[in-house]
């Protein structure tokens, strides 16, 4: 199983490291976009745009799985993706 991992900087990384904790047989792909960051001065139309193609980087990598780490991101696009 592959999962791909998304944040909109670091602070992802902590979710990365507890599912590495439960899932230690899986491989993990964190997109990290400290390019864009902060997500909450941007528009919802905005954060569904990137999300949208962190989300198709993801699945052009074949994960099985995605975990949006943000909330800000969840909030605005959970429903959209």
């Amino acid at each position: 199983m592959k999962v791909g991992v998304f944040d909109s900087g670091v602070g992802g990384l902590t979710v990365l490291k507890e599912l590495l904790k439960e899932l230690n047989s899986t491989e993990f792909i964190y997109y990290g976009d400290s390019f864009n960051s902060p997500y909450g001065t941007k528009t919802i139309e905005d954060i569904q745009k990137l999300c949208y193609k962190i989300s198709e980087f993801l699945i052009n990598k074949d994960v099985d799985l995605i975990v949006i780490a943000c909330n800000t991101a969840t909030v605005a696009s959970l429903d959209y993706l």
